[in-house]
């Protein structure tokens, strides 16, 4: 018999999602107390009048926290890194073309 340990996130009395790590289940719980406090805030809005539209905008926005941070300026876009493989290759064709 195998024991299994599972994180359930709740909300308001319902079973939201269920993660075998609990640092999973935390970020989750996390991305779901920042999609209601967008909701609030776009509440105050005019322009998403709808209730449903707000939720899923808001859970939108907190699912794409990152590119939300870095579009506001509080956080950088990482760079891309150069692939080195391909960088490997030209110095090789180089030479062979020499």
């Amino acid at each position: 018999m195998a024991v299994i340990v599972k994180y359930v996130v709740e909300r308001n009395g319902e079973e939201k999602m269920t993660f075998t790590s609990k640092a999973e289940a935390d970020a989750y719980d996390k991305m779901l107390d920042m999609a209601d406090e967008l909701f609030e805030l776009l509440g105050k809005c005019d322009v998403v009048a709808d209730e449903g539209q707000r939720e899923e905008l808001s859970m939108f926005l907190a699912q794409n926290r990152e590119d939300v941070l870095c579009a506001l300026g509080a956080k950088r876009k990482p760079t891309p890194k150069p692939a080195k493989k391909k960088a490997e290759a030209s110095k090789d064709d180089d030479a062979e073309a020499a």
